[in-house]
């Protein structure tokens, strides 16, 4: 089957691969763009994986002023300077402040929740769970599944990113470590809102 140039062009652009690799991409997946765009980022987050141990101490600070209402600061680490000044990086720093700006996370990680916190949720939860009148074996299950949700929004790692609902932004920084090559870490961020005070 055939595939077109633009459709070879887009998958390059979107995936950060070469042109022939874009072409074999679409060939395996018979001209479908969605499939082939879908295993790329499988194979990108397979290397992004094993790229998570690697030290990244450089990067940039970037910051994004919504309407004089709403102020971020993020700081985002690579492993190099060379990919600290790319325009791709400086990109996607600013997008993460823009999620930052926009979904208001608390913390960046799962592993960033305290525990007394996280234990505080989960007593409330087992509480609600036992009044359910579910069976006692499902409620780890329960309980799990609602701390779950109730972290989901709060964690900016497992929030929905704004700019395509399919992924999350664990998902978007793993797609952008594949793009770079290079261990891509959020280390920190503090979101300002007028008139709210932590």
């Amino acid at each position: 089957m055939g595939v077109s140039i633009e459709d070879i062009k887009k998958l390059k652009e979107l995936s950060g691969i070469g042109l022939t690799d874009a072409k074999v991409a679409l060939v395996e997946a018979n001209g479908d763009f969605d499939k082939a765009l879908e295993a790329l980022r499988k194979k990108g987050v397979t290397k992004a994986e094993k790229k998570g141990d690697r030290e990244a101490r450089q990067g940039i600070i970037d910051s994004y002023v919504h309407g004089g209402r709403i102020g971020v600061l993020v700081e985002v680490n690579c492993e190099t300077d060379f990919v600290a000044r790319t325009d791709g990086f400086k990109s996607f720093v600013h997008e993460i402040a823009l999620q930052v700006a926009s979904m208001s996370p608390i913390y960046i990680s799962e592993a960033d929740i305290p525990a007394e916190e996280l234990k505080r949720v989960r007593d409330e939860m087992a509480e609600l769970a036992k009044t359910s009148g579910k069976p006692a074996a499902m409620l780890d299950k329960i309980v799990d599944g609602q701390v779950k949700k109730h972290f989901a929004e709060k964690v900016l790692m497992q929030q929905t990113y704004i700019k395509n609902e399919k992924q999350t932004v664990e998902d978007f920084v793993k797609e952008n470590i594949a793009k770079t090559g290079e261990n891509l870490i959020i280390r920190q961020f503090k979101r300002i809102e007028l008139g709210v005070s932590e």
